[in-house]
């Protein structure tokens, strides 16, 4: 994309109410450590460490609409987590949706992507009433921004004041799009399916499947949780555990302002352009950018790691000068 500019034994699962006030058992220290458990800083060049003198880290969480507590532990990625989720709570792994920190209610800003502070609570929402419905296509965009959990779910993060689907009261914030027109989109990528949405013909009727989370009594009526845009990182820990596509997951410390300022325009920018947000997403290409020193170097590097989304070259323009705006103080 040239730019031509030259889990050990099993713990009981559930826990009683009173039992949440040691979720904080992990805290990352002042050296870089873990609280709890021994981690020390692996020195350039070296493997990680083996799988049994890795610390164990534990997480709490609830069902958003109500539940006991549940103790969740042993995974490395994303998807392991939500099936860990879904065994703590006796539920099938699909049930699950996706994920908020420390708050039960739709709050978008605070949506779980790859990241989780170490002494963040996590609250599944779960599949609640489906539903189907016609929507006419009369203009070309429909209002609706996309993100997904990371485990085959996409689902709609924003809808944009005064657009198509604003005006059907039916759809709302956090709503699983399973499909269009008979077209199966569970297993896709959020970029996927708003690609799916925006090739739809203006002038047209499209059948839409969707399915909305379970909502707590305090919850319904609620349509959307957040109208205000941040770059969905917080975390209430002193640092974070960071899942990856690929490799073992890594206990860092807390963005820099200029990275967190970077990510926020960045997810912007896909928001811009692509119909999408995820934070995460925003995250790897920041960290893709900012030891590059120029535009060429940074295309190559994201064709190498995110070459599936195809992004095209004025956006990558884009986001190398957020990146740059970012460094060098610009906010």
């Amino acid at each position: 994309m040239p730019l031509g500019l030259g889990r050990k034994k099993k713990a009981t699962p559930l826990m009683e109410e009173e039992d949440v006030g040691e979720r904080s058992s992990l805290a990352v220290s002042q050296t870089g450590g873990v609280s709890g458990g021994t981690l020390s800083p692996v020195a350039p060049g070296l493997p990680p460490p083996a799988l049994a003198l890795r610390p164990r880290l534990v997480f709490h969480a609830q069902l958003a609409h109500g539940s006991p507590t549940g103790r969740i532990e042993g995974f490395s990625n994303v998807k392991e987590l939500y099936a860990k989720i879904a065994e703590a709570f006796n539920l099938s792994p699909g049930e699950v949706m996706f994920c908020t920190l420390n708050t039960h209610k739709l709050d978008m800003d605070k949506l779980l992507g790859g990241q989780i502070g170490l002494e963040d609570f996590i609250f599944a929402h779960v599949r609640g009433q489906k539903k189907e419905l016609e929507v006419y296509k009369f203009e070309d965009s429909l209002g609706l921004t996309i993100t997904d959990n990371g485990a085959g779910y996409a689902f709609i993060k924003r809808i944009k004041e005064g657009s198509t689907i604003d005006r059907m009261q039916l759809i709302n914030v956090g709503d699983l799009i399973e499909s269009i027109n008979g077209k199966n989109l569970i297993g896709c990528r959020h970029f996927e399916v708003a690609r799916t949405l925006k090739e739809l013909p203006r002038g047209k009727t499209f059948t839409l499947k969707l399915c909305e989370p379970r909502k707590a009594f305090d919850m319904i009526g609620q349509r959307s949780g957040s109208t205000a845009v941040n770059s969905g990182v917080s975390h209430s820990g002193r640092g974070t555990l960071r899942l990856r596509a690929k490799g073992p997951p890594t206990v860092e410390e807390l963005m820099s302002v200029i990275e967190e300022k970077a990510v926020q325009k960045v997810d912007d920018l896909l928001e811009s352009y692509m119909g999408i947000r995820d934070s995460e997403l925003a995250g790897t290409m920041v960290e893709l950018g900012l030891d590059k020193h120029n535009p060429d170097d940074f295309s190559q590097a994201l064709d190498r790691t995110l070459g599936d989304f195809a992004f095209p070259d004025e956006f990558v323009f884009d986001v190398w000068g957020a990146i740059g705006d970012a460094k060098a103080g610009r906010y």
